[in-house]
């Protein structure tokens, strides 16, 4: 189902914390919501989420205001919060009565949903003695229990160890496969890992909405890093001599080779280390990582 987030916004009193927000999700995608803290990434997944009512502007899911389309939601916060005393079948048998699953439904559809988190064999265990991944784990598996159309996840693996990260990581690649999911996040390369389109919000506006190859590729110099076995002068003057080549730096064994157009240069440039039989032991786009992106464009670096 297609999500519509159409001129929302958010106030508090005075501050302004969504202001004017528009975007769109189609069936299918899994899309990043980053910025830095208290850049309203928080209050605009409430917003998406039907937890809080925006000032202005409307979420749609389907074309149906979201208010009408919570079964279709999937929510996770970024700290869910559980009955410490229950155990995971309890929690997930409450959770899924609060959103109308019969309970012959539940007893079929909690094992396998247990399975796909990870937690097989942890039914009965209390919640208290969950560590912070297993929480996080027992929370998506909450959020999938009603089998969403839309999965809105907020900083899913931020409070985490690097372990319980991976293992929450390796779970939203697997679901993505079947859900549409919306996640926020400031830890830029867990976006980059598992998001196809990222929307940079800033002081609670859009400031960027695109792809991982779009945004490096506008943010390209048009160089490519060449690291040869052995320096190789003769196949280095050639470079130079090559008419698209702006200007090629050397350093021992590497070479910052600047051409006119990195997606119709590349490849010629290629094609003469492979003709001149040059031994390469690395050949990549000289590109910003998306950390240096995002830096430039929320702190202005």
């Amino acid at each position: 189902m297609k999500l519509e987030i159409k001129n929302v916004t958010k106030k508090f009193k005075e501050k302004t914390a969504v202001n004017n927000f528009s975007m769109e999700l189609q069936s299918g995608e899994c899309v990043g919501l980053i910025g830095p803290n208290g850049a309203g990434k928080s209050t605009l997944i409430k917003v998406i989420a039907d937890i809080i009512d925006p000032s202005m502007g409307e979420v749609l899911l389907g074309g149906k205001k979201i208010s009408k389309m919570k079964r279709e939601i999937g929510y996770l916060p970024q700290y869910p919060n559980f009955f410490q005393w229950m155990t995971a079948k309890e929690t997930l048998t409450f959770m899924g009565q609060l959103s109308g699953i019969k309970k012959e439904e539940l007893t079929r559809s909690i094992p396998e949903i247990m399975s796909k988190v990870g937690l097989s064999g942890e039914e009965n265990s209390k919640v208290r003695t969950f560590s912070g991944g297993m929480k996080q784990r027992l929370g998506i598996a909450q959020a999938l229990l009603h089998k969403p159309s839309l999965i809105v996840m907020d900083e899913p693996v931020s409070a985490l160890d690097p372990i319980g990260r991976r293992e929450v990581l390796n779970i939203i690649e697997e679901i993505k496969k079947e859900t549409t999911i919306l996640l926020s996040t400031h830890i830029l390369s867990d976006a980059e890992e598992i998001c196809e389109r990222f929307v940079i919000i800033k002081n609670g506006e859009k400031i960027e909405d695109t792809t991982m190859t779009e945004l490096l590729n506008r943010n390209s110099e048009n160089k490519i890093n060449v690291d040869l076995t052995v320096k190789n002068q003769e196949w280095i003057e050639i470079v130079k001599s090559l008419n698209f080549v702006k200007g090629v730096e050397v350093m021992g064994n590497k070479l910052k080779i600047e051409v006119e157009n990195i997606e119709l240069n590349k490849n010629l440039l290629l094609a003469s280390a492979l003709e001149h039989n040059v031994d390469l032991v690395r050949f990549e786009i000289d590109n910003d990582t998306l950390e240096e992106i995002f830096l430039k464009l929320v702190v202005g670096k």
